[in-house]
């Protein structure tokens, strides 16, 4: 972590109780300046030399023969203007990644500015955002997550800017470069191999991964979070895995894991904002960037927050185009009300209907580019036939719900087509399932 340190006089600030603080010399104090609930008894020299604020805040006092100044809606509240105060009497004061917003958004309340006097705070803060804070990844993490409590303070000063810049284009750096800490807890993705003529060659392993950075962002509130990410985005530099990934991992670090704290009144606004904002940064290629069982448990929690109809969609539209990665657990969607079945058997078949749709419009380019690559084609029988046991094995688990309708049962595995389903066996498993516990049928 860095740190600076200023001035090099000993620290004279003294405390009375909690709400008294004031500098111990031989001199009389001769200003009272009120900042919050803590009463700053000091000197007005040291002060007014450095802040033009604090001049005129003088000046109008002595003119009402007031005795006390009061800072309203002070930026850092005490803490922050007694960085000023000690930097003014030429106290040492050390800024940090977790002080130095504050002790920024204070000298410009205070006007601590060059015309007043050379090398004041705000140029000396200046300087060490810029040399060091801003270099640093974990450090401009830190001070973005405390400019969010001092808004609007520290966007109209470009911190929120300049840190979300900073962090954007450190995520963007070839990782043979990156040579400064990060958090990295999860296990290491499987390495790719490199197979050439048919013989595996050692995996090569980086000591840095291409992810290195999703966990420490992690720690971002959601709205700094999705600016950062929008940041990321816009650089044009990140595949759509680690994109996928970090959000995964957002999900997975913010979002509760039972319904219960999912749908609680407390809870429910926070979530719903949540999954609507990890929905909006989805990778922008719909078809690759995120598992579908990242998706489809995405869609679960959709559904149970009442997100937007868009979001829903949008998720809808990308399951569609993988449905064949997902497994039958995935699909096990609880249904809400008004549907009395247990899982929302509509939404499979919404999702079934785009997956084939999506076939035929492909099968139709090819058609008309008139390819016949037998590699493009076994690889869509491939999903085809994953999509047909998908459905075959969903049917098994529905079938056992009393409140299934026979035509829901039966569209759905209707829609499967032939090609997709070669051997029946499942499906007549299916069949065999519903035909026991639906006596007499519901229909």
């Amino acid at each position: 972590m860095k740190f600076m340190k200023l001035g090099s006089k000993p620290d004279a600030f003294q405390a009375e109780g909690k709400a008294v603080r004031y500098v111990s010399s031989e001199l009389a104090t001769d200003v009272i300046i009120n900042v919050g609930e803590v009463k700053f008894c000091l000197h007005k020299f040291p002060l007014l030399s450095k802040s033009n604020c604090l001049q005129k805040l003088v000046l109008k006092a002595t003119e009402e023969n007031d005795d006390e100044i009061c800072m309203v809606d002070f930026p850092g509240g005490p803490k922050a203007f007694e960085i000023c105060a000690k930097f003014c009497y030429g106290m040492t004061v050390t800024l940090n990644p977790y002080n130095v917003v504050a002790a920024r958004c204070a000298a410009e309340y205070l006007e601590m500015t060059e015309d007043i006097d050379r090398g004041n705070l705000i140029f000396k803060i200046e300087v060490f955002l810029n040399s060091s804070i801003f270099h640093s990844w974990k450090d401009s993490i830190i001070v973005l997550q405390t400019a969010k409590s001092l808004l609007p303070w520290s966007e109209d000063l470009k911190i929120v800017g300049r840190c979300i810049d900073s962090i954007a284009s450190k995520t963007s750096v070839d990782p043979a470069n990156v040579t400064w800490s990060y958090t990295y807890n999860r296990k290491l993705a499987e390495l790719d191999r490199v197979v050439e003529d048919r013989v595996k060659l050692p995996v090569i392993v980086e000591s840095v991964p291409k992810d290195w950075w999703v966990e420490d962002i992690c720690e971002l509130d959601i709205d700094l979070y999705k600016r950062v990410m929008i940041s990321v985005k816009s650089k044009g530099r990140m595949d759509a895995t680690v994109i996928g990934e970090a959000l995964k991992m957002y999900a997975v670090r913010w979002l509760p894991d039972s319904v219960d704290a999912l749908v609680s009144d407390a809870h429910a606004q926070r979530n719903k904002s949540l999954v609507e904002t990890i929905i909006c940064l989805l990778p922008s290629d719909k078809g690759v960037g995120c598992s579908c069982s990242f998706l489809l448990k995405l869609l679960k929690v959709a559904i149970l927050v009442g997100a937007d109809e868009s979001s829903r969609e949008d998720l809808v539209n990308r399951l569609s185009l993988k449905l064949h990665e997902a497994s039958v657990k995935d699909l096990l969607i609880p249904a809400r009300s008004p549907q009395i079945t247990i899982y929302d058997v509509e939404l499979v078949q919404c999702i079934l209907n785009r997956f084939l749709m999506h076939e035929k419009s492909n099968q139709d380019m090819d058609v008309e580019k008139n390819e016949k690559e037998t590699d493009n084609f076994v690889l869509k029988l491939g999903s085809l036939l994953n999509v047909g046991k998908l459905i075959d094995g969903y049917l098994a688990e529905i079938a056992r719900d009393r409140n299934l309708t026979l035509s829901s049962f039966i569209d759905l595995a209707r829609t499967v087509p032939e090609l997709a389903r070669p051997i029946h066996d499942r499906l007549y498993k299916a069949i065999d399932i519903y035909l026991k516990k639906m006596q007499p049928f519901g229909v």
